[in-house]
């Protein structure tokens, strides 16, 4: 059985399942379903990040691009955001070949039409037109696709644009360059923007860095990185670039959701989307005219941008838990202009988060403190199939099932069912649980006033789902 599926954002699975003939035919099913109805021109973008696997798959890519009657420009290895970007300014639509945080023994494909990135009804027509291929066939031999080594400078150059040269002027930064696609661009933009930048922990293999569900060693590598160096911050992104990573001074990282909550209060907007994922303190902290809650993924958070806009909103932004910022609308930074880029990107919420500490005066530490943000914590129950979760879910949303389940813990103040259960409790603490969109596990996530009592919530909610599931909540 083949691990290669749709999940929260792009096709995902292992190398194994996905180079040669399955590539092939995802992509041609993707350029003769979605993109020959898409409009636009007849051009597509592909691009890469830097695992071992990916040159190749990309290559793959554009012979079914070529295949299907398309002009293909091979953008090389650069960041997901830019090569959205590239699509976005040609008309244009793009393919990703990454497998953004996951482990290199996997891969996957992020799709763009013209206007975008795929929606989740686009997914249903790939899957639809991918049937109609067969499951094993002879690839055409590539033809050379065009380089464009150009969408990487016009991506620098949207950020050393819209900032001043001196906009982070004396702050210290270590880069950790690990296996990022952006790791050498992220450097000059910082530079180019007046950081003293220090390159750290350039890495030849793959390193699977996850802006969310930190692992023990790299959370380990950033504290006695900072520990030595006297640095202001340490910065980093996801493989593809599209997820951010910050540290302050003692090598805390800081949440994904508060780097969101930062820049969207730097870049000064009225309307923020995020997924029910991300903290309360948005509410709270933020000063916007309106928050807007979605289920988890980029493609619900682009439609929640779309229905903010219908709605008159003069300017949106989306952000997620993992750090990612989406632009929804132009944004005037100063007396500059910052186009809208609706698809995640990590060097924005580096850049303003940075910036916004520097002209408050205050340390990134400081600054986080400042916005009383809470803590948050979260875990799974790996083995558990959707099917199982899916009925302790149901019976989650029934007022006596869930009053009684929560019991020993609080009591349930508020409930939003719209991305699995996510449950207000009394004394402002929050407690969700959520089917994993790219595994068979169940998810729990918290949020308190002390990262003790978030992750003593998380333990606890496990637990109880666990045996909640084993004496038959979670049977079907």
């Amino acid at each position: 059985m083949s691990s290669l599926k749709f999940g929260t954002s792009g096709l995902r699975g292992l190398v194994t399942d996905l180079v040669g003939w399955p590539s092939y035919a995802y992509a041609s099913a993707f350029f003769r379903s979605i993109a020959a109805t898409a409009g636009g021109s007849r051009d597509v973008v592909i691009g890469r990040d830097l695992r071992d696997s990916s040159e190749g798959i990309a290559a793959t890519v554009a012979a079914a691009a070529a295949g299907a009657g398309f002009t293909v420009f091979d953008c090389g290895a650069l960041p997901t955001p830019a090569l959205a970007l590239e699509g976005f300014r040609r008309g244009a639509c793009a393919v990703m070949v990454t497998g953004s945080h996951i482990p290199s023994d996997r891969n996957g494909l992020k799709f763009y039409r013209p206007d975008g990135e795929i929606t989740k009804t686009d997914e249903v027509a790939i899957l639809a037109a991918l049937g109609d291929i067969s499951r094993v066939g002879d690839m055409p031999p590539t033809d050379a696709a065009t380089p464009e080594p150009g969408a990487i400078d016009r991506y620098r150059q949207r950020y050393t644009d819209a900032f001043p040269s001196t906009v982070l002027a004396g702050q210290r930064i270590a880069v950790y360059q690990q296996s990022s696609v952006a790791r050498d661009l992220l450097a000059d933009v910082l530079a180019a923007l007046g950081a003293d930048i220090v390159a750290i922990g350039r890495s030849d293999s793959f390193v699977p860095i996850d802006t969310e569900a930190h692992r023990p060693e790299d959370i380990a590598f950033i504290r006695d990185a900072m520990a030595s160096g006297g640095f202001d911050a340490l910065v980093t992104t996801d493989g593809d670039a599209d997820r951010p990573l910050l540290a302050d001074a003692a090598g805390r990282i800081v949440r994904g959701d508060v780097l969101g909550l930062i820049t969207a209060r730097y870049l000064g907007v009225d309307t923020v989307v995020v997924p029910v994922t991300a903290g309360s303190a948005i509410e709270h902290a933020g000063g916007f005219r309106r928050v807007l809650r979605t289920k988890v993924g980029s493609p619900f958070v682009i439609a929640g941008m779309g229905q903010a806009q219908g709605d008159g909103a003069a300017s949106v932004v989306g952000f997620e838990a993992n750090g990612g910022f989406l632009l929804g609308s132009d944004i005037a930074v100063g007396d500059r202009i910052l186009a809208a880029l609706p698809t995640r990107d990590a060097i924005l919420p580096i850049v303003a988060t940075l910036a916004a500490a520097r002209d408050a005066a205050m340390t990134l530490a400081e600054l986080v403190v400042s916005l009383n943000v809470g803590e948050t914590a979260s875990d799974r129950l790996p083995e558990t199939p959707a099917e199982r979760s899916g009925a302790l879910l149901r019976q989650l949303g029934r007022e006596a099932f869930r009053a009684d389940f929560f019991r020993p813990l609080g009591t349930p103040q508020s409930l939003d069912e719209q991305d699995g259960v996510r449950v207000e409790l009394d004394g402002g603490r929050t407690i969700h649980f959520r089917a994993s969109g790219n595994a068979p596990e169940l998810r729990c996530y918290a949020e308190a006033g002390s990262a003790a009592e978030a992750e003593e919530i998380v333990r606890w909610g496990l637990a109880a789902a666990a045996t909640a599931m084993k004496d038959g909540a979670g049977r079907v």
